[in-house]
């Protein structure tokens, strides 16, 4: 039927009406997508070593968590072009001793978004503290675990608060007394070993941390059962750098062993530090079958043939290193600054005049790095060590660095390069440098880590983008301070804190890695009378002698 003129004019106006809605309307939807997301990351490689999730999609991020993973077309206030790029997890470092600005900014360059100490960890009386002055300060992430060592030196050597309160930085000064590695403790020194390290964990510390074999000689079996003891009353995890390493392939795994037994009898998680030693494979080998079986216990690998330690170390000795061990000091271990080697001489004139000086141990033979890189399910940990300046502004230069070991600049990027150099999938190391750790300590309740490690709708946006074929180390062993490149972009908390390999001043917006502090302790302390009471029947005839203190059996 034929429409009126007027009619057709009025079809016309509706006509138009409609489409000023349709044009408003999508134009308002232009306006509300390109507000909806603070950061778009766009046709990047998204990997998920959780859910192997691995294509090409966008990312959209709003108040610092991830709220969109798709194929659709999306953008936001900021925007980060990805295309050729991958985009993972933000990478997490269990074992970063550096814990000072120029750590975290070096490590930044690398990939790093949550470091944390477990090995050296903070004193138990001064952790709170450590948490406290880092707030609103730091770029990335930052957690500690409570302190075997430096509750031994607070208790056996007078350590001072001061003496104490930078944390994993404080062995520096620590170590230059001797009381913390060779002294046992009486019943009563023994208790307020343990008391300040329940501190720590009652502030809210990540686990325990033992650096067990430096104190080897000191340390007895039942002291270190005691300490495991403390992190089991709260469900946490002791970390150790186990009683023999490192040894050779019979000793080495025997301190594995300790560790992993009195986890297994406790019913409480643990941690091997650096297995990456003689005898690796049967560390490793344990580690699997007990996952297997449900207990939360892992290890950590650095891909890197030589390790780093003070000169002092007590593994360093003659009747260990060379007599025990068969070693020369002439061709494995290197004045971390010169990289010239030690003699004998030159080793016992250093003790004297610098005992905590950095040194460079050659260990291991350089293409076991490629197989660490390949063990499932453990976690990549630098066990980075500090160069000098240790302590200086966020706005030092990089390049005013001094020498260090290469694992500090470089132990994500150099994980990267091998895995490309020797066809290692790529989802194998975004797991060992994110997921594994925050699989494992988010098992033990640790909020802030079940929330990391993935890249997946919901999580915590800390996140790395980088090229698969250009993101390399650059830092060596004669000049371990060089930065790593190829980073694109690093968000921590959903905040771009990296581009380009160029890192944005003034941007901090890491968060605490921490449990919730508690209102009271748990600590229990050792009693002889309780033992006798819980494990004997009868008239027993244990003497007070046999429970002297934690480090008597």
């Amino acid at each position: 039927m034929k429409r009126k003129s007027g009619e057709q004019g009025s079809a016309r106006t509706q006509l138009a009406a409609l489409m000023l809605v349709v044009v408003t309307a999508v134009a308002m939807s232009s306006q509300v997508a390109a507000e909806t997301y603070d950061v778009v990351i766009n046709n990047g490689r998204v990997m998920d070593p959780e859910t192997q999730y691995d294509g090409i999609a966008n990312v959209g991020i709003k108040d610092g968590r991830i709220a969109i993973i798709t194929n659709d077309r999306i953008s936001g206030r900021e925007t980060i072009e990805a295309k050729g790029h991958v985009v993972a997890p933000g990478f997490i470092d269990t074992h970063f001793h550096w814990q000072a600005p120029l750590g975290y900014k070096i490590g930044l360059r690398d990939g790093l978004t949550s470091s944390m100490d477990i090995e050296e960890g903070c004193a138990g009386t001064t952790l709170g503290a450590w948490y406290e002055e880092r707030i609103g300060k730091t770029a990335v992430n930052f957690g500690c675990a409570s302190s075997h060592e430096l509750a031994r030196a607070i208790v056996l050597d007078g350590a001072t608060k001061d003496d104490v309160s930078q944390g994993p930085l404080s062995a520096l000064k620590t170590r230059q007394a001797t009381g913390w590695s060779s002294a046992q403790p009486t019943l009563e020194q023994g208790n307020e070993i343990l008391r300040i390290i329940d501190k720590g964990l009652q502030d809210g510390g990540i686990g325990i941390g033992s650096t067990l074999g430096y104190m080897r000689d000191a340390v007895s079996t039942r002291e270190m059962y005691e300490v495991q003891k403390v992190a089991a009353r709260y469900g946490r995890h002791t970390a150790v750098h186990t009683r023999f390493t490192p040894d050779n392939a019979t000793f080495e795994n025997l301190g594995a062993q300790e560790i992993l037994a009195n986890a297994l009898a406790l019913g409480a998680p643990a941690t091997v530090n650096h297995y990456n030693n003689p005898g690796w494979a049967l560390a490793h080998e344990m580690l699997s079958k007990l996952q297997e079986q449900g207990f939360n216990v892992w290890g950590e690998i650095y891909p890197y043939a030589a390790g780093s330690t003070t000169l002092n170390a007590v593994f360093l000795k003659p009747e260990n290193w060379v007599e025990k061990l068969g070693h020369r000091y002439e061709d494995t271990m290197a004045d971390a600054e010169t990289g010239k080697f030690y003699t004998r001489e030159t080793y016992e004139a250093g003790l004297k005049d610098n005992p905590t000086k950095e040194i460079i141990l050659y260990k291991m033979p350089p293409e076991d790095a490629v197989s660490w890189l390949q063990l499932k399910g453990t976690t990549m940990a630098s066990d980075a060590m500090a160069a000098e300046p240790v302590f200086g502004p966020w706005e030092t230069p990089l390049e005013k660095l001094g020498n260090m070991h290469p694992r500090g600049a470089g132990a994500r990027a150099i994980s990267v390069r091998l895995a490309r150099e020797n066809d290692i999938p790529l989802m194998q190391i975004m797991a060992m440098l994110s997921y594994n750790a925050a699989k494992h300590l988010g098992d033990t309740g640790l909020k802030a880590m079940q929330e990391r490690g993935r890249l997946q709708k919901g999580m915590i946006a800390d996140i790395v983008v980088f090229h698969p074929e250009k993101f390399t180390d650059n830092a060596t062993y004669q000049n371990g301070s060089l930065p790593s490149t190829g980073m694109k972009a690093v968000l921590v908390n959903g905040k771009i804190v990296l581009e380009d390999d160029k890192i944005k001043a003034g941007v901090f917006p890491g968060q605490p890695i921490r449990f919730e502090p508690e209102a009271k302790p748990r600590f229990e302390p050792v009693s002889v009378d309780t033992w006798k009471g819980t494990y004997m029947t009868g008239t027993p005839h244990l003497e007070a002698g046999e429970f002297e203190s934690p480090s008597g059996d």
